[in-house]
């Protein structure tokens, strides 16, 4: 019993140092992306996510790539499927219950709207390459492997495109002054990045204790390593990007938040895939064919709400209630 409070205090004590690092790093990854003069839409989708999703990628090339045993590879291949899960749901859902908390509502501004058509665009080729992803692990055949290099290649491609102009460019809201230079009214790019790569690396710390915490007290409570891999790892893995979100609403920077996300679930889609494309055969059992169909239609909706332009907080604290029901069915078809 000792020993169970004493992960709980450290499931606590890594969660406040992710927060306050997330902290640290969304006001650096700003100036940084004020320094290369990307824009807010491309920070967020690239700057921020490729730093938030960075850690849990290497998880995943480690236990696809170096793992011992075929249930270590899977645990990668679950971890491939399980983060877009999360970010779908629980990451939107985040920037809804924040704003309804807050009491704000999504402005909006032709700004806004322009940035929800090419959030909608973000989410049809997730659609397209989830959809490639998922049909690739139904069927075996010998060279399946040589298809993590388009995977790679179509993440390419959308970096090019956001860093290429075709976001909005205008910014929202002012940035606070460097945490590290508060006194410095434009601070210079050196200690920009010596801070956002600073708290990345504390980010990174704090994940690996959260979630070994997680695999310890989940025997504890009598949960299922499947089970775990796939209801509470997703959450712990993409905690940085919902934190991120959290700080960027509460700062009223909507399009830095839901940018954020987007990017991340892109580079769930393509590179984790990749990784687990080269090192695993790529055939997914009944639990992870279920994660990937919620998954779906989750990002369907917010297609759908993104392009004709309806997306309300309201919808987005919804988006929760479909990891619920990834939940419900888990249980009811006994696949945890």
């Amino acid at each position: 019993m000792h020993s169970l409070w004493l992960h709980f205090a450290l499931l606590i004590g890594s969660a406040v140092a992710i927060y306050l690092s997330c902290e640290l790093f969304v006001n650096g990854v700003e100036w940084v992306g004020r320094k290369l003069a990307v824009g807010q839409k491309a920070t967020g989708s690239i700057l921020a996510a490729f730093g938030t999703a960075l850690p849990e990628s290497v998880v995943t090339l480690v236990a696809v790539a170096f793992g011992g045993s075929m249930a270590v590879k899977q645990l990668g291949v679950g971890a491939a499927l399980g983060g877009p899960l999360a970010l779908a749901t629980i990451a939107y859902a985040t920037v809804g219950v924040v704003l309804l908390l807050c009491r704000r509502q999504l402005p909006r501004t032709p700004e806004i709207c322009a940035d929800f058509k090419i959030l909608a665009r973000d989410q049809g080729w997730f659609l397209a390459i989830f959809a490639a992803k998922i049909g690739l692990g139904l069927i075996a055949f010998a060279w399946k492997p040589w298809l993590g290099i388009l995977f790679l290649g179509a993440y390419a491609l959308y970096i090019r495109q956001e860093m290429g102009g075709g976001a909005n460019n205008d910014e929202e809201g002012e940035s606070e002054p460097l945490t590290f230079a508060r006194h410095a009214a434009v601070p210079g790019t050196g200690i920009a990045l010596f801070q956002t790569l600073l708290a990345l690396g504390v980010i990174f710390a704090a994940s690996h204790v959260f979630v070994g915490q997680l695999e310890a007290i989940g025997p504890a409570l009598g949960l299922e390593p499947q089970l775990l891999a796939l209801l509470l790892s997703p959450i712990a893995t993409e905690l940085p990007e919902t934190m991120n979100a959290i700080i960027w609403v509460r700062q009223g920077k909507y399009r830095l938040a839901l940018a954020n996300i987007s990017g991340a679930m892109m580079i769930q889609a393509t590179i984790p895939t990749a990784f687990g494309l080269f090192w695993t055969p790529w055939l997914l059992d009944a639990p992870l064919l279920v994660a990937a169909g919620v998954t779906a239609a989750a990002v369907a909706i917010m297609f759908v709400a993104f392009r004709c332009g309806f997306v309300s907080r309201k919808l987005l604290a919804a988006m929760g209630l479909l990891y619920l029901v990834f939940a419900g069915l888990l249980v009811a078809l006994h696949l945890g």
